[in-house]
């Protein structure tokens, strides 16, 4: 058996050497993260491989009992690493690892004996994580390069949300975005940028008319990857909805609160708890510096505070419940139920416990508070078929439909200007963010 300190490590050199594989979760997010790494020297590319080959290939590596997230990123690899595209001896992979309950945490392990037997025993695997894990890595988080990333993960979160916001509505068709200067991590710069998004977005021609009204919630990879969900967001489009996905900087905010609250809960490092508050702070502030830019425009629908998102699940579940996406799941359905997103799809993983009891088993409770609640749990893994998993939202859009039908709909107030073109499944109009230096790649 091969002993896990016999695989190679990413070394600091290997900055300077290798170009840096990481996989697509998050089509904006990622390649504004990609941006902000290379930034710091890093050369990084997201990878864009997808379909069946992508499931096939992680299905002769991983067992199809792992995590369906799991498998996918494997084959993402392993998929890449085949293509014949890339300097084995100068490649190297980057993979997140969450350091709590979830199988997440073991994907690092899983894709380097996935390596070894795809007979690329040479190539390296870097680990992101802000849990001490991997602590001889020689991918390092400075303080630079986390306040880009955090930065990166602000700017994804407000295009996707305005983006969602605008598209069912927009009249014409508009051109390309770049993000073109090396700044714009500063609070100072963020908040200008902040406005400036919602600006652009608000400038865009719309027709605002009744839609149905989608939030999509669930396990953290498959909500956002169009490879988890078989492009979910990019259907409900077509199905002419309105959609809603909480931001991405919710789950790191739910991370960090986390490892105060289990300080809280069950004892330990007070310096741990002072510093997780700390960074919670900082990142709130941040947080409604956006929040306010968008309330700026009364058209738009401003993300909930993730502090009183928090709150939500009071009485509903305990803050203890936080394998996987735990108590975040849950409160990130009651706070689309209490924002006008009352149709729902939980997509989670086959076989993924903590987020089938957070979000499945947590679904006849949230009816119990709010009765016309329209939730749908959708099962992703290489046995369900797309058709089966598009049958079922088609299901649960039928009765949305005729309740918007019997009311009439309620079309929000607003505005107006041009459509806007497809990153990863998302459209976003041509916004300038200072700091990223390269144009974004239309991907969708």
């Amino acid at each position: 058996m091969e002993n896990v300190h016999t695989y190679p490590k990413f070394t600091p050199e290997m900055k300077a050497t290798h170009k840096i594989l990481i996989p697509n979760m998050a089509p904006i997010h990622f390649e504004m993260m990609r941006a902000a790494m290379e930034d710091e020297g890093y050369h990084v590319e997201v990878l864009g491989s997808g379909g069946h080959a992508v499931a096939q290939e992680g299905l002769k590596y991983v067992h199809n009992d792992t995590c369906y997230p799991a498998l996918l990123v494997i084959g993402q690899f392993i998929n890449a690493l085949k293509s014949g595209k890339y300097d084995l001896d100068h490649t190297a992979l980057l993979i997140t690892q969450t350091g709590g309950g979830c199988r997440a945490s073991n994907y690092i392990h899983l894709l380097r004996k996935a390596l070894v037997k795809a007979g690329f025993p040479q190539v390296p695997v870097a680990s992101l994580n802000f849990s001490g894990l991997e602590k001889d890595s020689g991918f390092q988080l400075t303080l630079p390069l986390i306040r880009k990333i955090v930065a990166a993960v602000f700017y994804g979160d407000e295009l996707m949300s305005l983006a969602n916001q605008t598209r069912p509505y927009e009249n014409e068709p508009g051109t390309a975005s770049q993000f073109d200067e090396k700044k714009g991590f500063s609070k100072k710069d963020m908040a200008a940028n902040f406005a400036a998004i919602a600006a652009d977005f608000a400038a865009v021609p719309v027709t605002y008319t009744p839609k149905v009204k989608v939030g999509v919630v669930g396990e953290i990879y498959v909500k956002y990857s169009p490879l988890g969900n078989n492009n979910l967001e990019q259907f409900l489009h077509g199905e002419d909805c309105e959609v809603n996905l909480p931001g991405l900087m919710g789950f790191v905010q739910y991370c960090v609160a986390n490892m105060a609250e289990t300080v809280r809960l069950y004892g330990g490092s007070k310096l741990l708890e002072l510093g997780s508050d700390t960074l919670m702070s900082w990142l709130t502030v941040r947080e409604k510096l956006m929040i306010a830019a968008i309330k700026k425009h009364p058209q738009f629908h401003a993300p909930t505070l993730f502090l009183d998102t928090k709150k939500m699940a009071d009485g509903i579940i305990g803050i203890g419940n936080k394998m996987g996406e735990g108590w975040l799941l849950t409160a990130e359905m009651m706070e689309l139920q209490q924002t006008g997103f009352e149709n729902i799809i939980c997509a989670q993983p086959f076989g993924c416990l903590p987020n089938h009891i957070c979000g499945k088993g947590m679904i006849n409770k949230i009816r119990t508070i709010y009765p016309r609640a329209n939730i749908t749990p959708i099962d992703y893994d290489p046995g369900a078929t797309r058709v089966n998993q598009e049958n079922r939202i088609k299901l649960m859009l039928s009765v949305a439909k005729e309740r918007l039908g019997q009311s009439g709909g309620t079309p929000p107030q607003g505005g107006a200007a041009e459509k806007v073109p497809v990153y990863g499944g998302m459209e976003v109009p041509a916004v300038h963010v200072p700091g990223f230096a390269e144009k974004l790649p239309a991907n969708g």
